[in-house]
């Protein structure tokens, strides 16, 4: 493996353009000392270099991945690259360039400290997107259904064909708050948007009651005696609770506006999105969506 040159590479934030890295990275024989995403600001003391994406060279890229190495090799940089972890794109690069040499070996190198770090990726991705399943929480708003949801990692390319399936004729939309960036569905239609602000109407009469119904009934089934804080915080990280319609206390907080994101999603002429693209790719884009009734 190559050493760490003294230069740092800066791309677009896509999957896409992190392939791109990796494929300039063996082009050039080097491995940066860092990768820095379209946002970050990080001050260093070496060159940055821009690594333009070329959807050719991602493509070339991608396609390697599971003939040289393994399926599951691709899988894990895909889920990884959803991560927050703040150094995702180098590790991940070494662990290609690893599993270049070793080949399909890889999968068995779990004590191996960049194997270890990225397998630990993408069990936090995959165990957000999971509990996020159970604990996202919708409500009603002009017929649409509506959630909130400020998770770490960037798991609504996870949520998306679960949710979309689940709710084939139903119109939702899913605002992840961290990442700033909402999942629109129509039926067999569905996007990704980046959003900066975005803000609820405050709830109509038919819909707080409901709300309030399901507070009342989480309350009235909850044995007193039983009552164990530390075991529901295991069971239900706290950290979700702020988005849970049974922890909120108040029914007249302010909500969310979404009726210029919802109506965005009317604009046709949109590129084809894969499920695989992280965070910032998210150009206004449509795919058909399966119809068919979720599997459990």
């Amino acid at each position: 493996m190559p050493a760490y040159a003294n230069v740092a590479y800066r791309y677009d934030s896509t999957f896409d353009g992190f392939l791109c890295c990796v494929f300039e990275s063996f082009d050039k024989k080097e491995l940066p000392s860092a990768i820095l995403g379209e946002e970050d600001n990080q001050l260093l003391l070496c060159p940055v270099r821009e690594v333009e994406t070329d959807h050719d060279k991602a493509r070339r890229v991608a396609r390697s991945i599971p003939q040289k190495i393994s399926k599951q090799a691709e899988s894990w940089v895909r889920l990884g690259f959803l991560s927050c972890h703040p150094e995702k794109e180098l590790l991940l690069l070494r662990y290609l360039r690893q599993g270049y040499h070793v080949g399909a070996a890889l999968d068995q190198r779990l004590a191996d400290p960049t194997v270890n770090t990225v397998m630990k990726m993408v069990k936090f991705v995959t165990n957000e997107g999971h509990l996020m399943k159970e604990f996202l929480r919708f409500s009603e708003h002009g017929g649409i259904l509506v959630s909130v949801i400020h998770p770490k990692n960037f798991i609504l390319p996870l949520l998306q064909p679960h949710f979309c399936t689940r709710f084939p004729n139903e119109s939702f939309l899913i605002y992840d708050a961290s990442h700033k960036t909402v999942l629109v569905y129509r039926p067999r239609r569905w996007a990704f948007f980046p959003v900066d602000d975005f803000i609820l109407p405050e709830n109509d009469t038919n819909e707080q009651t409901y709300q309030d119904l399901w507070k009342k009934y989480y309350d009235t089934i909850a044995v007193e005696g039983r009552y164990n804080p530390k075991c529901r915080m295991s069971h239900m990280p706290k950290r979700y609770w702020a988005d849970m319609t049974e922890f909120q206390e108040s029914s007249n907080q302010p909500r969310r506006q979404f009726d210029q994101v919802f109506s965005a999603s009317q604009k046709e002429k949109s590129e084809t999105l894969s499920a695989s693209f992280p965070r910032h790719s998210l150009s206004a884009q449509t795919k058909q969506a399966k119809t068919s009734p979720e599997e459990h």
